[in-house]
């Protein structure tokens, strides 16, 4: 990217209010921890279970720039050499609490719970020692039977046959279980809980190819293939906007139950995807092929994160209704800041490049795939 583009889009993040903190790269984090801490905030003492994954590290940044005290509880076996100058408690959820215990905090943001026992555990021990609680959820709580903009507290939930199963496939039973999670710390916490249900998760760091396939596709250029229509809707969250709103939260003390995910106000697939292509300069189009026709070949739309064709189980679930996160100060920064530093992290990476690298949740066809299915597209339609 040439500079005077790269000019471009930094002015246009500074002019969009964009720079909350909590980027992965170490550029942007260096520049965004020199800000002064706000002067009407009052530092908190703040415990995260977990904080070395996904979005813990931009939490950690966040809470930091807004001068709190840091702790850490996990395992130290991911990223253990984040964060040096932050104090790490060693131990686990599952079974050795014992360094939580006779230690006291203002606040907890747990992002490493998926079953209901130990987050049990972990709320109960720390229910009269710490100020709130704010527990990572997910959308995925939600039935499919949801209707588009429904309301959280109207919105119908999963539930299990047996709420003490424990699955060796967590991801089979992920949303009643984290269901089952948020009523454990209504339990311990009551009216000093908070619940925070996210939709797709983004931004640098995601390990996911939900959106890096896209930033992958984009960059290797040339014919692209897009699933669906371009008024298709579709929602998400940059993990830098979720993680400072959620410190935010906690620093007003507000509880409830809240959906994460964005932006403001209805956004489709086409200016996701064409918000993305803004931050190339090379020679790429776009072939848009009819969720019909993809269907007929088998393919499934969940292959191409994060749309969802209109007849797909949970078409609804990219309608989901955030009146209530507003309220509360939730904000979301411009699209081309999310796509650009996701590039720039991108290009910097050592991995592999010939294709969706998987981490397991791979979104997107391969290349091979993709060549095969617009040969197919295009002989069906001819010149239309």
């Amino acid at each position: 990217m040439d500079t005077t583009r790269r000019d471009f889009l930094r002015l246009a993040t500074a002019a969009g209010g964009a720079m909350s903190l909590g980027a992965v790269s170490p550029t942007f984090a260096a520049a965004e921890l020199s800000l002064s801490p706000p002067q009407d905030v009052t530092p908190l003492r703040v415990l995260i279970l977990g904080g070395t994954g996904f979005i813990g590290p931009h939490q950690v940044r966040y809470a930091m720039s807004r001068g709190h005290t840091v702790t850490l509880f996990n395992r130290g076996r991911t990223n253990p050499g984040l964060f040096p100058e932050v104090e790490k408690l060693r131990g686990d959820r599952d079974g050795d609490l014992e360094a939580l215990r006779g230690r006291e905090w203002d606040v907890v943001l747990d992002n490493s719970g998926y079953l209901p026992r130990l987050v049990r555990d972990s709320a109960q021990l720390l229910k009269d020692s710490v100020g709130r609680y704010l527990f990572v959820s997910s959308i995925s709580v939600y039935d499919t039977t949801l209707t588009p903009g429904q309301d959280v507290d109207e919105a119908p939930i999963l539930t299990m046959e047996d709420p003490t199963l424990e699955p060796e496939n967590l991801g089979q039973y992920y949303g009643p279980l984290k269901a089952l999670c948020e009523e454990e710390v209504r339990e311990a916490f009551g009216d000093r809980a908070l619940n925070v249900r996210p939709g797709l998760i983004t931004g640098p760091g995601d390990p996911t190819d939900r959106i890096r396939h896209w930033i992958a596709r984009m960059e290797r250029g040339g014919e692209i293939l897009v699933p669906g229509k371009h008024s298709d809707p579709v929602q998400y969250i940059d993990a830098r906007d979720l993680t400072g709103w959620s410190v935010r939260m906690l620093e007003q003390g507000d509880s409830g139950t809240f959906n994460g995910t964005g932006p403001s106000s209805p956004f489709s697939w086409g200016e996701l995807v064409y918000g993305i292509r803004a931050v190339y300069n090379n020679d790429l189009s776009f072939t848009w092929v009819d969720e019909e026709f993809l269907a007929g070949l088998e393919i499934q739309g969940m292959n191409y994160m994060p749309w969802f064709p209109s007849t797909h189980p949970m078409a609804a679930f990219n309608y989901i209704n955030i009146s209530r996160s507003l309220a509360t100060g939730l904000t979301f920064r411009p699209l081309a800041t999310t796509a650009f530093d996701m590039l720039e992290e991108y290009r910097a990476s050592t991995e592999d490049k010939e294709g969706p690298r998987g981490y397991g949740r791979r979104g997107g066809l391969s290349w091979e795939q993709e060549a095969e299915v617009l040969a197919q597209w295009h002989e069906a339609v001819g010149d239309r």
